[in-house]
């Protein structure tokens, strides 16, 4: 079995090396380690929506960790997704868990927890963690 990088990897890439725009698209490439449980960290402090009752900004540290079954997740991809988020009113709990399923249905992963810990605004801060584990896999 090879390893590294090959051509059929990037054949499903749409969104690298291209003009960068929001977008609802994730894109994933092959898992070249499927017999491996290993655990996949992306984070961001730039995540952006807005209060849907106020309009008002709201700024989020956001936290994906998985364990990749067959696919794993580009990196672009998931900027310009979230990018896509900046001008949407949405609650956090509502959003988080939209950007879980997203994972889950583009990745299948073994395992997926998104966390997103939200400014302060009004005083309060807010923390959402949404987790989702296969059936049949161990949590890690």
């Amino acid at each position: 079995m090879q390893n590294s990088t090959q051509q059929e990897d990037l054949s499903r890439l749409t969104l690298l090396g291209r003009e960068a725009k929001p977008s609802k698209s994730l894109e994933t490439f092959p898992n070249r380690h499927p017999d491996r449980d290993y655990v996949v960290t992306m984070e961001t402090d730039e995540f952006t929506c807005v209060c849907p009752m106020t309009g008002q900004p709201d700024f989020a540290h956001l936290q994906i960790r998985y364990i990749p079954d067959a696919s794993i997740l580009e990196s672009k991809s998931l900027k310009l997704y979230l990018w896509s988020y900046r001008n949407e009113g949405i609650f956090h709990e509502h959003v988080t868990n939209v950007i879980l399923e997203d994972l889950i249905a583009v990745l299948s992963p073994r395992w997926c927890k998104v966390t997103a810990h939200f400014g302060v605004r009004g005083g309060i801060s807010i923390t959402v963690e949404a987790e989702y584990t296969k059936p049949g896999t161990a949590q890690p």
